[in-house]
């Protein structure tokens, strides 16, 4: 394994910083518990070229992959912006220029990389039943359940639903206004973008059904992307603590030459390379086409649990500033548990890996 970053990745890596850092500010984000989409800075990052580089050139891409996006989401955590990249490009971006039609892709796939379409991707957490039931209804399929949280549905043009059949799990590609289907903004730990999304005999045409290979290879891709955003925002919040420690006096002196803060951004640190590592082991494999559900469970289960650690860490050192929802540390906070949790947590990754290892 090589986890090298190429030129392609460090190009995309700061050119995306560029763009987030100028554009992501406490203004732009709005009061917390709100928004959760920023439209202009999801176009202006479609013009650039970030959202089309990491897709195959087939489809009128760069020709890149997972790992190129993977540094892209870095970035994208770093700042916490406020963009749908890993459910419209990772996943649900990913799978069209795969395996999608022609006629899916002008429909969906073109308008997502101009920055015009979002596309939400509804998959039950690691270790939960799936929330949908696809069933034959002539020449297509009939669909039905609900699925909550689905992140930045509110704000969906297009879903790809995983639904469970007689012959296994598919993805369902489903246009939010279609009938039967109802969208329900809801309100999470930092912003307005998730929803809950039902279907009632949702009447899907048999193109718009992706296998279960399909399926499970979004679940992956998936995990690894909230791994990359989990990196980026620990990384972040690890520098503005460490920052904070070097200038904040207590007692006559900076509080990080207290040996207790002192441990603690240390054990943070190692936390934070353990996130790192387990990521690029992840991705790698999954770009070299190897067996990767192993790896991408042990990087979901270090994004969790070391994701907890440092985010407290972070907010311990600030003192009483880190509880303050108007502080700049506290959307690294919220942001690290809301990835902390996505497609399953620790315990729900350490149970799918016994599984996968027995």
């Amino acid at each position: 394994m090589d986890f090298s970053p190429t030129e392609a990745q460090r190009d995309l890596a700061d050119l995306t910083r560029r763009i987030v850092t100028d554009r992501v500010t406490p203004e732009t984000l709005g009061p917390h518990g709100s928004g959760g989409f920023d439209r202009a800075l999801w176009t202006e990052l479609a013009r650039a070229g970030v959202l089309d580089a990491a897709l195959p050139s087939a489809v009128g891409g760069g020709g890149f992959g997972l790992l190129e996006q993977c540094s892209v989401l870095i970035e994208l955590g770093r700042a916490v912006a406020p963009v749908p990249y890993l459910p419209t490009i990772t996943m649900a971006g990913a799978a069209l220029a795969e395996y999608g039609s022609g006629a899916q892709r002008e429909r969906w796939l073109v308008p997502a990389l101009r920055g015009d379409r979002v596309l939400a991707v509804a998959l039950p957490d690691t270790g939960t039943p799936t929330g949908f039931t696809a069933e034959r209804a002539g020449e297509g399929w009939r669909l039905s359940g609900a699925q909550t949280a689905v992140a930045f549905g509110a704000f969906a043009d297009g879903l790809l639903v995983r639904a469970t059949t007689g012959n296994g799990d598919v993805l369902a590609l489903v246009g939010a206004e279609a009938p039967g289907l109802t969208i329900t903004p809801q309100r999470v730990v930092d912003h307005a973008d998730a929803a809950l999304v039902e279907a009632t005999d949702v009447t899907v045409g048999a193109d718009d059904v992706l296998g279960t290979a399909v399926a499970d290879g979004v679940r992956l891709r998936g995990t690894v992307g909230v791994c990359a955003l989990q990196l980026g925002v620990l990384e972040r919040a690890l520098e503005l603590t460490a920052a904070h420690a070097r200038e904040r006096e207590q007692f006559g002196q900076v509080i990080g030459g207290f040996q207790a803060v002192r441990q603690r951004l240390a054990d943070a640190y190692v936390d934070v390379e353990a996130v790192r590592l387990t990521l690029w082991q992840a991705a790698w494999r999954l770009s070299a086409g190897e067996p990767a559900a192993e790896e991408a469970a042990t990087a979901k289960y270090w994004a969790a649990q070391a994701g907890h650690r440092v985010a407290h860490t972070a907010v311990h050192v600030h003192g009483g500033v880190g509880i303050d929802v108007e502080h700049p540390l506290h959307r690294y906070f919220v942001a690290a548990k809301r990835h902390e949790f996505a497609l399953g947590g620790a315990t729900a990754q350490l149970r799918h890996l016994g599984g996968l290892l027995a």
